[in-house]
């Protein structure tokens, strides 16, 4: 029996693939501890897992990220500034005695940690055998500095010419733009280890003892640089109940191609991002628009066009197979969760990781890219009706 410790910033895409992983492991007969915000203390018991609380000032309530003042503004790099300055950098240092109390209070083998949740990079100061081994557990799209690849949260796909020589400017002035988030980690790191911190936060993968990509190999961008620890193991799916079905499911007889259109669990709260949008772009063509609102109440939808079905969940593995197009602000667990049922996707734009998402799914060819979070109603028809009617692109998913 191993003992592990699985670690998450209180964020439901970064915690769900984790709690698939922290269930496995306690089946196994394995001694899990999940340490995570309040919010998912339920979920994780539910696993069968130990919860472990993040203390207060690491804890918070995920859809307030994006109410902070100044942050809907921001695009691009700037607004990846702002996140690991003000949601990832400092709250690493209570994360990093979260996980050290743990550790002094029964020793663990292991931790596995997804890639925000800096409190585990900074274990990677102490040599082994003081700390136990880390793995992080990449719930976004592969986060690692490479000479073949453009800075993570640009959304650019690897570039036809001058590949190198564009990345390496790119990285330049991402450094620039993230030198006051760096300062802050640095700070943070020397109180902790005497020292600034060796790596970046966008780089630490590459010095843990083990990277796993919860995706395919294919979905990623070619690195000829790529850590050696490198593991690609496919999407983690929920194991739970899945929800009952909703009293119009027999209209899902075949008779029209089937549209799905989430917005997750946090961005639905602006059904304009893909909701809206899709509702309107559909409203007249031959074909059934089923909506999932992410728990909200369906009376916050728009009105439903006769074409139109809702429910607040909807079980994805009797739901996805039926599929013909996914449409997604770009959430990276659905569209791993729509690839593993071969459906092609639409992706509209956002922030956090969802620009490197869209650019993936645009990349490997199982889709369409919209770049704009608020997507205009002819382009997202086209880009419907596109990946409805060319078979490459479900070819490709």
């Amino acid at each position: 029996m191993s003992s592990i410790i699985v670690a998450s910033v209180p964020a439901h895409g970064h915690v769900a693939p984790l709690l698939s992983a922290a269930e496995y492991f306690v089946e196994r007969g394995d001694h899990v501890r999940f340490v995570t915000g309040s919010g998912f203390a339920d979920r994780v018991r539910a696993t069968g897992a130990t919860y472990v609380p993040l203390p207060a000032e690491a804890d918070f309530d995920q859809a307030a990220i994006s109410q902070q003042p100044g942050r809907a503004e921001l695009r691009g790099t700037k607004a990846i500034a702002f996140d690991v300055e003000h949601v990832f950098a400092r709250p690493a240092t209570a994360q990093y005695e979260a996980l050290m109390s743990a550790h002094a209070t029964q020793p663990a083998d292991i931790v596995l940690a997804e890639p925000v949740f800096l409190g585990a990079a900074f274990l990677l100061g102490h040599s082994r055998p003081q700390r136990p081994a880390v793995v992080m557990c990449s719930v976004i799209p592969l986060c690692v500095d490479s000479r073949d690849s453009a800075p993570f949260g640009m959304g650019l796909p690897p570039a036809r010419v001058l590949n190198r020589q564009r990345n390496t400017a790119l990285l330049a002035v991402q450094r620039r733009l993230l030198r006051q988030p760096s300062r802050v980690i640095d700070e943070l790191y020397r109180d902790v280890h005497g020292t600034v911190m060796p790596f970046t936060l966008t780089n630490w993968g590459r010095h843990a003892d083990a990277l796993v990509q919860f995706s395919v190999s294919a979905f990623e961008y070619p690195r000829s640089d790529a850590p050696e620890g490198l593991h690609f193991i496919g999407p983690l799916t929920p194991k739970g109940s899945p929800p009952p079905l909703p009293d119009w499911w027999a209209d899902l007889d075949g008779s029209r191609p089937i549209v799905h259109v989430p917005q997750g669990t946090v961005a639905n709260a602006d059904y304009s991002q893909a909701i809206a949008p899709t509702l309107r772009a559909l409203a007249g063509e031959d074909v059934l628009v089923v909506v999932s609102t992410g728990g909200r109440p369906l009376d916050t939808l728009p009105p439903l066009p006769p074409n139109a079905r809702a429910a607040t969940y909807l079980p994805y593995d009797e739901l996805l197979p039926r599929t013909a197009v996914y449409v997604t602000n770009g959430g990276y667990g659905g569209v791993q969760y729509a690839l593993r049922h071969g459906v092609p996707i639409v992706a509209t734009g956002g922030k956090e990781d969802k620009p490197e998402v869209g650019a993936r799914v645009a990349w490997s060819g199982v889709g369409r890219r919209i770049r704009s979070e608020h997507p205009g109603i002819r382009a997202l028809r086209r880009a419907i009706l596109a990946v409805l009617d060319e078979p490459r692109y479900r070819q490709a998913s």
